[in-house]
């Protein structure tokens, strides 16, 4: 990987996917306590994110077990668990795959890299565990209601 490459992906690592896929959940989140699904029109127009591409992120949500579906008329999609219950970090995971900035940082999909030599005395894998472990602190110890909760706020300020 060349270095504007590699600057290219760190700057990048959540794809549009799971950005779209926690503000969808967000919304859905936000209507929790109604026991009502929502349609997805609506779910694409509160969280801003294009219809089409909603239906295939929801698609995936569904198959991990994070929503439902309901067809017809009243049909839409509504949370299957509390969101207080439901870690970022599972979010991400289901809809980006590990958390590790490199394979051969990851601790579900390790993958040595081809170019290095001891992998044990790599200085670059030692740092991108440390990355690795931070971002995964921070997401596993935050939750879908607290995203939500956080969502709900940032709104109410800015209109």
């Amino acid at each position: 990987m060349t270095v504007s490459a590699w600057i290219a992906y760190t700057q990048c690592m959540l794809t549009q996917k799971a950005k779209y896929g926690l503000r969808a959940l967000c919304v859905l989140a936000a209507e929790s306590g109604a026991h009502q699904p929502l349609p997805i029109h609506e779910v694409a127009q509160r969280a801003h994110v294009p219809h089409k591409f909603l239906e295939a992120i929801l698609l995936d949500l569904r198959r991990h077990g994070f929503v439902e579906s309901r067809r017809g008329k009243a049909g839409g999609y509504s949370m299957t668990r509390d969101p207080g219950e439901i870690r970022v970090s599972d979010i991400i995971r289901a809809l980006d795959g590990p958390l590790a900035p490199i394979p051969c940082a990851s601790l579900t999909a390790y993958q040595p890299c081809l170019d290095c030599e001891n992998p044990k005395d790599c200085a670059i894998q030692h740092l991108m565990r440390q990355v690795r472990d931070a971002t995964a602190a921070v997401l596993d110890g935050t939750t879908l209601a607290d995203l939500a909760a956080s969502e709900a706020a940032a709104l109410a300020i800015h209109g």
